[in-house]
């Protein structure tokens, strides 16, 4: 007969003898998961195809392409000049200022040369701007019909659109010579003018004290007034400055090293100036001489004025006027399918060029050539090709094969 309390005995335990084998695994997977490195988050970005465009940053300023300063052409005294900054004038009806003259005095042999002398230089300025004017209408009818040629062409598919924007800005700019060369016609006709004006008088010792008036050459508005009191002046004393502000041109002072690059008619993008998109303007001339400037860090710079044509219509900048700061890129470089990469995935390391390339989830060193650069983006010869993704601005602590994690950019 058995006994009860058998019954209640526990069993016997079954032996795990491999829990303190597992026990340890774990430890050691978890030491291990913490001493694992981390994947290196980076900003990526890929390597595209498209235009890049390289050029020279620098402020400029707007500048009236034709001013006139009306100066008093014989001793009196000026009555007093109603007009502000900004007045609109009409040529030949607007009297700017009237001189109150005395008696004149009989020219002697030397200054009567000198008064037929000035009469005579300001006729044939006259005669040559009536002839340089003629000559940019001619230019300017065959840049309109080489624009409306080349704008048919490409119409039909013959011609670049590069071809027809080259065509359209050549007339652009001969449509500006000749606007300039009539403005200087107007004033040469002013001089002579006056200078008859003036040795009349001197021929004619019996003429009573008169006033003489002095009517705008040009029309336009007033952009700044010298003498506004009523003073006796000089024969030559500025009065007042009158030009168009509508016809402006831009002055861009680059370093001499960056003029070097600019040639005439490179095209030029004004930004920052107050509008609400950037303005075309192109360069006309660059000045054969420089000049030292003092940078606002105390450094002498050797720079050079550029001198650019504002391109874009008076409505696009209605407001834009003399002496205007404005932001200018010329471009010197335009490349039309450049392969471009991020400028800051460039490195030199060993005086080579390299970028960390995105392989899977590690970085992989590779030597690069790079070409012009705009500053943002660089083109590149070799090394790289489209869609690669590269790490842009490369941690010090980034190395060949280390993994990584791409953050969205």
């Amino acid at each position: 007969m058995s006994n009860p309390l058998d019954t209640l005995a526990p069993a016997p335990r079954t032996r795990r003898p491999w829990l303190p084998y597992v026990g340890v695994g774990l430890l050691l997977a978890l030491i291990t998961a913490g001493l694992w490195p981390r994947a290196l988050p980076v900003e990526t970005a890929a390597v595209t195809r498209g235009p890049l465009a390289i050029g020279v940053e620098d402020e400029g300023r707007t500048r009236v392409t034709q001013r006139y300063t009306i100066a008093a052409p014989v001793s009196g005294t000026l009555q007093r000049i109603p007009f502000k900054s900004g007045a609109p004038v009409v040529a030949g009806q607007t009297l700017l200022a009237t001189l109150a003259t005395g008696a004149p005095d009989l020219l002697d042999a030397r200054a009567l040369a000198q008064a037929e002398a000035r009469l005579a230089a300001a006729r044939s300025t006259e005669s040559q701007t009536e002839a340089r004017l003629a000559s940019l209408q001619a230019t300017l009818a065959q840049a309109q019909a080489d624009r409306d040629r080349a704008a048919a062409l490409t119409t039909q598919g013959v011609l670049s659109n590069q071809e027809n924007e080259l065509a359209t800005t050549r007339a652009l700019t001969a449509a500006q010579d000749e606007r300039a060369a009539t403005f200087a016609l107007a004033v040469a006709r002013h001089e002579v003018t006056q200078a008859r004006a003036t040795l009349a008088r001197g021929l004619d010792p019996a003429a009573a004290p008169q006033s003489l008036a002095l009517t705008a050459p040009v029309s336009g508005v007033v952009l700044r007034v010298y003498e506004e009191s009523s003073r006796p002046v000089a024969a030559g004393t500025p009065l007042l400055e009158i030009g168009d502000p509508t016809d402006l041109e831009i002055v861009v002072e680059v370093l001499s090293r960056d003029a070097v690059a600019i040639r005439p008619g490179a095209p030029v993008i004004l930004e920052r100036w107050g509008g609400p998109a950037p303005l075309a303007a192109r360069v006309r001339l660059v000045e054969p001489a420089a000049f030292t400037k003092i940078s606002a860090l105390g450094v002498e710079e050797q720079r050079v004025n550029v001198i650019a044509d504002l391109l874009a219509p008076v409505a696009e900048r209605p407001s834009l006027g003399d002496a205007y700061r404005v932001e200018a890129r010329v471009i010197t470089t335009e490349l039309t399918n450049a392969l471009r990469a991020p400028a800051g995935a460039l490195f030199q390391l060993e005086g080579r060029w390299h970028a960390y390339v995105a392989n899977g989830s590690r970085a992989r060193l590779r030597e690069v050539t790079p070409g012009p650069s705009d500053g943002l983006l660089t083109a590149i010869t070799s090394g790289l090709v489209e869609n690669d993704r590269v790490v842009v601005y490369p941690p010090d602590t980034l190395t060949d094969g280390k993994r990584i994690r791409e953050l969205a950019r």
